[in-house]
């Protein structure tokens, strides 16, 4: 028995769209500058009474997470309407800090590559399917995928932080 209840059928998909490639190229670099962060310095906070590097990288996990189901459900159904999230009470639950350096960008790296095939397969018709997270105001699916992308490159200052 199915619970899809999607309003509309799913257009047909006819390959990833220009922002769909834009966002593999995106994160595709963001791993490459991830890789070139020394694991010594992965338990320091990037600031003082900041994340340390592995609870930012555990942080882009737990979003990853969450925008995967957003994007998802605002492909199939045509629209999103679903909760934010609380990144303290995640990170803490999930205990990166206590994780290798290693296996962080590991499963940071598996993460992104279903996310960048999810977004491959967003048929362009539904970049625009208007998505509510939370208490926000609506906002398109192509927003929230720009969004998600911007949201990388401010950690990513952070991961690189002296």
């Amino acid at each position: 028995m199915s619970t899809h209840s999607a309003s509309t059928p799913t257009p047909a998909i006819t390959g990833p769209t220009q922002p769909a490639r834009e966002f593999r190229l995106e994160l595709n670099r963001i791993q490459a500058k991830m890789l070139t962060l020394p694991s010594a310095r992965a338990d320091r906070p990037w600031r003082a009474g900041g994340w340390t590097r592995k609870q930012i990288v555990g942080h882009l996990l737990d979003s990853a997470s969450n925008n995967r189901q957003r994007f998802v459900r605002a492909a199939i159904d045509g629209q999103y309407n679903g909760p934010g999230y609380a990144p303290d009470a995640w990170v803490a639950a999930h205990g990166y800090e206590d994780e290798s350096w290693e296996t962080l960008l590991r499963w940071w790296r598996a993460e992104h590559e279903i996310l960048m095939a999810a977004v491959d397969r967003i048929p362009e018709e539904r970049l625009a399917a208007p998505c509510i997270v939370g208490d926000d105001a609506p906002v398109t699916l192509r927003f929230l995928i720009e969004d998600y992308l911007d949201h990388h490159r401010r950690h990513l200052e952070q991961l690189l932080a002296p």
